[in-house]
């Protein structure tokens, strides 16, 4: 059974401010998109880092999506896709 990713931190850090940005962003994005098997974890981390990049994005979103990347052990398979694409 695959692990499922839970995300949090838009209702600890907006909940109450943007509740609905909160459950877009923990529920929608994380809870649904993140969770969909169509596409594997390894290659979204690595879609998502390099639009990250691609779009000068480089705050502590980037660092997050770094982060998780590499704890999902992007970087011994896949850093080797992105220097070869």
């Amino acid at each position: 059974m695959k692990e499922k990713i839970v995300q949090t931190a838009g209702r600890e850090q907006l909940g109450s401010f943007a509740p609905s940005f909160a459950h877009l962003n923990d529920d929608v994005l994380f809870g649904e998109v993140w969770n969909e098997e169509a596409i594997d974890v390894k290659t979204k981390c690595i879609i998502t880092v390099v639009s990250l990049m691609a779009s000068g994005i480089t705050d502590s979103s980037l660092s997050y999506h770094l982060q998780n990347a590499k704890a999902k052990h992007v970087w011994t398979t896949g850093s080797q896709k992105i220097k070869n694409s």
